[in-house]
């Protein structure tokens, strides 16, 4: 593998890389792909969603142990390198967390994407993973924000004029989105039901989610499929190792569920397929490869 290749992911806080795109990454950082984590926020509002760390000695540092816990994390999936963005965790609306000054949703939106430009431009990816423009399922603030922020980092790396001071221009050449589809969703809610189990999916996630026409590319990541959940079990704040939305299928049968992770093509300055349910590119760099070598 051509050690040039590079993937940036832009994740909002400490656990998203895990739960978002964690056997891609494993998978090319396993082929030799440098692998890049941007982490917007330190996460320092998320609730403790495991009781058995919420204890005094763990709310009184949570900041530091959510740090340590991206480090484990990180360093199961096979992330090269991790870089904090510097915000502080939003908050849902309507909360203090959410009115700080020092917050990502807070920021001035040139100067979040000025410094995600200057990543960019150091570590020079052909591809970029973040989130979408329809968060309706999850519409955390800096979720919402990530999406804005990658955006418009994509389109200004490239632009020599933009943001002076951030290293030469570099523009990568393509951009994903991550999603979970809804044939992943059902196929688990089904294997649920099949082995006699409640399933833990709410109805709206398996009657009112939206076809898969708009994903482009599935990526298979059958041979990383114990990736996710020990990045997830790392995060021992933020995730029950007993949570059945996570870990209630038997680990061998939850690995032959669906192993692929799929995303949607939103930018190409190489060409990729449509969204037309039809063609499906099967390698995020499929169209970088060629430009790379010569």
């Amino acid at each position: 593998m051509d050690e040039s290749l590079c993937l940036l992911t832009v994740h909002a806080h400490p656990d998203d890389e895990a739960s978002k795109g964690a056997g891609t990454v494993a998978r090319y950082h396993q082929e030799g792909v440098r692998t890049v984590l941007v982490c917007c926020t330190g996460g320092e509002s998320g609730d403790i969603l495991n009781p058995a760390m919420d204890r005094p000695e763990v709310r009184d540092r949570l900041a530091e142990i959510r740090m340590e816990e991206l480090a484990r994390s990180t360093e199961i999936i096979g992330y090269d390198e991790v870089v904090l963005l510097g915000y502080r965790d939003s908050g849902m609306p309507g909360t203090p967390e959410n009115e700080d000054p020092r917050s990502f949703v807070q920021a001035p939106l040139e100067e979040a994407v000025g410094r995600l430009v200057a990543q960019i431009r150091r570590v020079r990816p052909q591809v970029v993973v973040t989130y979408g423009d329809d968060q309706r399922g999850y519409p955390h603030p800096d979720h919402l924000r990530v999406h804005d922020v990658s955006l418009a980092a994509f389109d200004a790396a490239g632009d020599p004029d933009a943001y002076p001071g951030t290293g030469p221009p570099w523009q990568p050449l393509k951009l994903y989105y991550t999603v979970w589809s809804r044939a992943r969703i059902l196929a688990t809610h089904q294997k649920f039901l099949d082995l006699g189990l409640e399933s833990p999916f709410p109805k709206e996630w398996t009657d009112g989610r939206p076809d898969d026409q708009h994903i482009t590319t599935s990526i298979d990541v059958s041979d990383h499929a114990d990736v996710r959940p020990q990045a997830l079990i790392a995060h021992a704040t933020q995730v029950d190792p007993t949570s059945p939305f996570w870990f209630g299928l038997p680990p061998e049968v939850a690995r032959t569920i669906h192993p692929y992770d799929e995303y949607v093509l939103a930018r190409a300055v190489v060409g990729g397929p449509g969204g037309d349910g039809v063609a499906r590119e099967e390698d995020l760099f499929a169209g970088v490869r060629d430009r790379v070598s010569r």
